[in-house]
């Protein structure tokens, strides 16, 4: 609890026991009445202040106004007692809210506490902690066990276990080691680490996760745009209807009188206070974002969190996004398959290219450079060679047809290396982009669980491989042989076939995508740790590169508005039943109070939930 709020405690105890010294003692009517000011005062005090401070600033009608009017008409009318109480529920109503959203921003500030106090360098033969924001880029620092990465960079020297849950939601650790990239914002869980820094503060991942999460509630989503507009028209509304109130049924009714008016008004009041909407609303939103960033999802706004509840299309990149965004061997067809992959990864010793890459890797043997002579590359077409004085022949059909190699071809989807040695062809590797395992099982939940219409990949790659793909985890459209500009033409057309309320998401790997994130209604970066032009090109960045939580996102954005909509129905309804009954005389000043801060409480507590995040 803050000092503000043991503060506010300590005037409700004192108001209470003003009131139980008042019922339970034998006092002067003119004590009686000193003591309800002097409780009135106490606990309400703050409360008229800040109604006459807003007047003055030209903010008339707010809920401060309206519970001074309300409960000051109340001790003119001689309901002593009532105002006291309407003002100690209310002040505790508060107290309990300034709580909630305390415990709320507490939760999401330590979900997220990645901001580093200090960075260690060496001076003198000396560590000396210094801040962040005096580090350049190219200096060294020194993280020791237990402390948090100030900037990114690279390691030099140690190596590690460093736990990336801050920024990723993945509670498992992970190791690095000598030439590794490292992010703000992780902590060094093992050795010591020396690392050069690549970004100065400004520039440093947690730098910028913590911008978009404190910069997130300025992009409000309609709904909370809605309440803002509702309460400065509904406000002086109701003040205006309660003047009425009070002044106009006496002149038409005889049975009424101004008094009786004058108190049905000032229920009227009481019960018209918005806090409930305009607390819980924003709150909802706010706890739906604070939830997801536990996840290592970012949503830079609550209007992305209305935009992907609304989502019915979403739309792929393949590369990096389904698939691993890496070439690996997938199948060797040969009668001795080390052979034929030991002169493949001589061939291709030299070689950078991503095909020669996936081979080598799935060798792993050490290639002794001598034993190769005559390496010959054939654009296009692959490598010819002598091994150990013998020519091989490593490429696709095209070699095998210029050196007349008798082969039999296949019809694997994939990358096919045929391998021949003395004109004889040993067989043949087949080298793909491996789908990501769980991509078939969130194709399916998306449509499932989540209600998405359609699903419709994105790509450069060849169609056959591209239909592969799609077939083979569930995708319902396919978009292939594309270039850059051809994606967001082909998003362009897919946004133009939905109706208003069916939002399109894209979700890209956020290295070469930023168009297309940018165009669409909302756009999601995968696997997007450390990458800047995800961060700022993307409206939702998944920390690391869990397809699933797509799911998650979308399922927790769905959650967040049902919630907030929840609220608006409940406070509205609630709301309107107390304010008629309040106009008949039928509620009482208490039940206005419960109408009021009940429904706050009630609705703030509903908004709470969105914090909790089922897997």
């Amino acid at each position: 609890m803050t000092k503000k709020e043991k503060k506010e405690l300590t005037k409700i105890v004192v108001t209470i026991l003003l009131l139980f010294v008042i019922a339970l003692l034998p006092v002067v009517e003119e004590l009686k009445l000193f003591l309800y000011i002097v409780a009135y005062l106490i606990v309400g005090y703050a409360v008229i202040i800040k109604a006459i401070k807003n007047i003055l600033a030209g903010e008339v009608f707010d809920e401060n106004f309206l519970m001074s009017i309300a409960t000051i008409g109340a001790l003119i009318t001689g309901e002593y007692l009532e105002a006291v109480l309407v003002m100690l529920l209310y002040q505790i109503g508060e107290l309990f809210q300034s709580y909630a959203v305390g415990k709320s921003r507490k939760q999401i500030t330590e979900l997220m506490d990645i901001r580093p106090d200090y960075a260690n360098i060496e001076k003198d033969g000396k560590i000396v902690k210094v801040d962040p924001e005096e580090i350049k880029s190219g200096q060294k620092i020194i993280v020791t066990q237990g402390e948090k990465v100030p900037l990114d960079g690279i390691i030099e020297k140690g190596d590690s276990m460093i736990d990336t849950s801050a920024l990723t939601g993945e509670s498992i650790p992970r190791k690095v080691t000598i030439g590794d990239n490292i992010l703000s914002g992780c902590i060094n869980k093992t050795g010591i680490l020396t690392i050069k820094v690549t970004k100065e503060f400004g520039e440093s991942t947690a730098s910028k996760i913590l911008d978009l999460v404190e910069n997130a509630s300025n992009k409000k989503a309609k709904a909370e745009n809605f309440i803002t507009k509702f309460a400065k028209y509904y406000t002086p509304i109701v003040v205006i209807l309660a003047l009425l109130l009070a002044f106009l049924p006496p002149l038409f009714i005889k049975e009424l009188t101004l008094l009786e008016c004058l108190k049905r008004a000032m229920t009227f009041l009481v019960i018209s206070c918005p806090c409930a909407l305009v607390i819980s609303v924003p709150l909802g939103f706010f706890g739906g974002i604070g939830g997801a960033s536990k996840e290592g999802i970012l949503i830079k706004g609550s209007n992305y969190l209305e935009t992907l509840a609304n989502t019915k299309t979403v739309v792929f990149d393949k590369t990096g996004t389904l698939t691993e965004g890496k070439f690996q061997v997938v199948k060797i067809e040969s009668d001795n398959e080390e052979k034929l992959l030991d002169i493949a990864s001589f061939a291709e010793v030299f070689s950078s290219h991503p095909i020669a890459l996936a081979i080598k890797e799935k060798s792993k043997k050490k290639v002794d450079k001598t034993r190769i002579k005559n390496i010959e590359e054939i654009a296009g077409k692959g490598i010819v060679a002598k091994v150990d004085n013998k020519n091989v022949y490593v490429g696709n059909n095209k070699l095998m047809e210029e050196y007349k190699i008798d082969y039999k071809e296949t019809n694997e989807v994939g990358t096919i290396v045929y391998v021949a040695e003395e004109k004889v062809c040993l067989g043949y590797i087949v080298i793909a982009d491996k789908v990501k395992e769980n991509a078939k099982e969130t194709i399916n939940i998306l449509k499932n669980n989540n209600h998405i219409k359609t699903t419709i990949m994105l790509t450069g790659d060849k169609k056959e491989i591209a239909n592969h793909i799609a077939k083979q985890i569930g995708i319902d459209k396919v978009y292939s042989e594309l270039l850059p500009k051809d994606k967001v033409d082909k998003l362009e057309m897919i946004l133009n076939n939905q109706t208003e309320n069916n939002k399109v998401a894209f979700v890209g790997d956020g290295m070469n995508d930023a168009p297309v994130l940018t165009r669409a209604d909302v756009g999601i970066a995968m696997g997007a740790l450390g990458s800047d032009a995800a961060i700022e090109a993307a409206d939702v960045v998944i920390m690391d590169d869990d397809i699933s939580k797509i799911n998650m996102a979308i399922n927790l954005s769905q959650r967040t508005i049902r919630i907030v909509k929840q609220n608006i129905y409940f406070a509205i309804g609630i709301k309107v039943f107390f304010l008629i009954l309040g106009a008949l005389g039928i509620a009482n000043m208490m039940e206005a109070v419960f109408a009021d801060v009940g429904v706050s409480v009630i609705a703030i507590l509903n908004s709470m939930r969105a914090l909790n995040i089922k897997k």
